[in-house]
């Protein structure tokens, strides 16, 4: 071990060291957790499904449970944010109960990876009614398709938001001997947090990666070849999340695009510089083409959140008011963290062991050492994360840390025994333990490869014959099954769904009554604000 990285890992044992014995033994507990999941909705034998987001849901405008994504069939679950993980995964489990009571035959999609896909127009963009607002949403989502391809809008995943408890920075701003103020420790903090996640997140991809597999439908008209598993589904031998890969997410068009995480100056500075600069390709595309918008604008980043990042840092935005305004007004209140797939085993598509061991995670994050990231080191880390997702479960893959090669299995069981000691404080007072046994199942899978979830999906291909569609479309209909059999149903909170459905419909129209100014006019105010 370097002498750089043993003095990183004495200044971790320090500052745990003084948490433990800050005089707050419930320092870490009752981090506030939410959860934003999508699923596409689909037909009975597996299509994307071409009818309007049910009316039962509510507005997908002005909703605060179920909304849509970037197409009108793929659903987002919101969820309040609650203290603990069972009470959030409840709350998720009745949100889907109730949409399930109001899709007729309909299915939600089991997996991350779209399949059954007949082309970009197969995908009908979402709508939000004739509002200002709702007209820029849906202009929106159709430059993302006209820069992307709508087949890459059709990925769904779950979003992890999460805030660290007050008690925990006030002892930690006490520990670090912080002298600015009180949101400026905690958003410099959160920075802090960013950039250890993006050094160590591809363990995130390892452990919890679930899409090593595509439809071939996926990869029509694109230029990536994959090897074939069977007739219709195509894969990477060792790959753990092509989610997150430059196949998905991490697209070829935002390469070049680099977003600091040293501050948040530099980060608001860097995204309000990407939302202003044009871009000659997108130029080409025109914006506004015989009366009809083709995108918002032609730079870089129509808007902020079409930057697409692992973990975002965010706060609570007043009505209309852009993320980076709202960072620059208030800091940073939490953050979402972006790479986890839908996992088929689950039937809301994330389990409490999961979100344990990133809670756990991002407090390992923010207690570690964590310098600023140059430019090399940036490209290290963007390799890694792609080695990862490509090749993740490849033994004796090799990856960079600080200029040199180093073994994952290595890296990933260093990383787990560090936040042994977190999982510590996170589990006190509760004899079961419980963040203590989401690390050590864990950390199995870095010795049991066959255990990781991209490695269990493509041996149920194997064993049963299924293609990925197969399997996905067994899974949805499985989960279906789940959520309509569930009693007894929890009839208060199924009501207070439908009543606040009625009430985001009413809002949607109050929203469009409201309106002044014409569309160009409403979006000229927007960006110059």
């Amino acid at each position: 071990m370097s002498k750089k990285r043993s003095a990183v890992d004495r200044a971790f044992e320090r500052g745990l060291a003084a948490l433990i014995n800050s005089g707050e033994p419930e320092v870490l507990q009752g981090g506030r957790k939410g959860v934003e999941k999508e699923s596409l909705r689909v037909t009975p034998d597996g299509e994307i499904a071409a009818t309007p987001h049910p009316r039962a849901l509510g507005s997908a405008l002005t909703s605060s449970n179920i909304t849509t994504d970037y197409s009108e069939a793929l659903l987002e679950f919101v969820t309040p944010t609650f203290r603990s993980s069972w009470e959030l995964l409840q709350y998720l489990c009745d949100l889907h109960q109730f949409a399930y009571q109001h899709m007729g035959d309909e299915l939600l999609w089991a997996t991350s990876m779209p399949c059954a896909l007949h082309g970009d127009e197969s995908i009908p963009i979402a709508q939000y009614g004739s509002s200002n607002i709702g007209r820029m949403k849906t202009v929106y989502r159709q430059g993302l398709g006209n820069r992307y391809g709508r087949i890459m809008q059709a990925i769904s995943g779950v979003h992890f938001n999460y805030s660290f408890p007050e008690q925990f920075w006030d002892a930690w701003q006490h520990i670090r001997d912080g002298r600015e103020s009180r949101q400026d420790f905690i958003s410099a903090n959160y920075f802090h947090l960013l950039r250890n996640y993006r050094r160590h997140g591809w363990i995130v991809l390892y452990l919890f990666g679930v899409s090593p597999a595509v439809c071939e439908s996926f990869l029509a008209g694109r230029d990536f070849k994959l090897p074939r598993l069977k007739p219709g589904t195509a894969f990477e031998p060792y790959a753990t999340s092509l989610r997150m890969s430059d196949l998905g997410y991490r697209n070829r068009n935002q390469a070049g695009l680099r977003v600091s995480v040293n501050s948040l100056d530099e980060y608001v500075r860097d995204l309000t510089r990407a939302i202003s600069t044009p871009h000659p390709e997108y130029e080409q595309l025109g914006v506004k083409v015989n009366g009809h918008y083709q995108q918002l604008n032609a730079n870089v980043l129509q808007i902020e959140n079409e930057y697409y990042s692992f973990i975002r840092p965010k706060r609570v935005a007043r009505s209309w008011e852009r993320p980076t305004k709202a960072l620059l007004r208030a800091g940073v209140e939490y953050v979402e963290v972006r790479a986890l797939d839908v996992s088929a085993y689950d039937p809301v598509g994330v389990n409490q062991n999961k979100l344990r061991f990133l809670e756990t995670f991002l407090a390992f994050c923010v207690l570690s050492d964590s310098p600023f990231i140059d430019g090399a080191e940036e490209i290290e880390l963007d390799r890694n994360h792609l080695a990862v997702a490509h090749r993740g479960r490849e033994p004796g893959l090799m990856l960079m840390r600080d200029g040199r090669q180093t073994a994952l299995r290595a890296w990933g069981h260093e990383i787990i025994e560090s936040m042994e000691g977190v999982a510590e404080i996170l589990d006190r007072g509760d004899a079961a333990k419980p963040y203590a046994t989401a690390l050590a199942l864990q950390k199995v899978k870095l010795d049991e490869v066959s255990l990781t979830p991209s490695a269990r999906l493509l041996t149920e291909m194997r064993e049963t014959g299924e293609s990925f569609f197969e399997v996905s479309l067994r899974m949805s209909r499985l989960h279906k099954e789940y959520f309509l059999a569930l009693y007894p149903p929890n009839t208060e909170r199924l009501a207070e769904f439908a009543a606040g459905a009625a009430e985001s419909l009413a809002a949607q129209q109050a929203v469009e009554a409201a309106d002044k100014v014409g569309f160009d006019e409403f979006l000229a105010a927007y960006f110059n604000d």
